[in-house]
């Protein structure tokens, strides 16, 4: 039988959705000072150097940043609404009384 997800009630998915584009704001936030520093770093140690390096540079640890930040965000919000909880494991029934350990 499966588990209802407390994100299956649109009132609680709605917060817990919003809470996540509000992370993922403020993590662009961060991400853009973030590569604005890398480039500034990066010209004042190198130079003028070719333009590419700059655009790879920034576009490499900005999307590094975000992919980064979009996943830790989930993992948040799928642990904070109880998401995780409402799985069902089918290896339950197989644990000895005491055992967390997965069985052998």
């Amino acid at each position: 039988m499966l588990r209802s997800s407390p994100l299956d009630d649109p009132v609680k998915a709605a917060h817990a959705w919003a809470r996540y584009l509000r992370i993922m704001r403020w993590m662009m936030l961060v991400t853009v000072g973030l590569v604005a520093t890398a480039i500034y770093l990066l010209y004042r140690s190198n130079g003028a150097i070719s333009v590419h390096f700059y655009i790879a540079a920034a576009l490499g640890i900005g999307f590094t940043m975000l992919l980064a930040s979009a996943l830790m965000g989930l993992a948040f919000l799928s642990s904070g609404t109880g998401h995780d909880e409402a799985i069902v494991d089918p290896l339950e029934d197989d644990r000895v009384d005491g055992d967390d350990a997965a069985p052998r």
